[in-house]
């Protein structure tokens, strides 16, 4: 059920952190974490992990998204071929 909910918000957001998909399911971090790693696992779910810096403590996170997504380029004016 977990990994479902955890599923349902990569697809709907692309890519998320860990602390954002809790937050945004309502479920303890620890069973979000553990269903990225069994999503992984799996192969449905690709996943890094990614160190952020508040107030100079540091934070470990997982960053994660389906496997095989590419997000789509950002809009505005791209860069001249030189």
């Amino acid at each position: 059920m977990t990994t479902s909910k955890v599923l349902e918000q990569l697809q709907k957001h692309g890519q998320l952190l860990d602390s954002d998909i809790a937050r945004a399911t309502r479920l303890p971090l620890v069973d979000v974490q553990a269903s990225i790693m069994e999503l992984s696992a799996r192969g449905e779910v690709s996943k890094c992990s990614v160190t952020s810096f508040v107030k100079g403590k540091a934070i470990e996170q997982l960053q994660c998204r389906i496997s095989g997504y590419v997000p789509r380029p950002a809009p505005g004016r791209k860069p001249a071929a030189k």
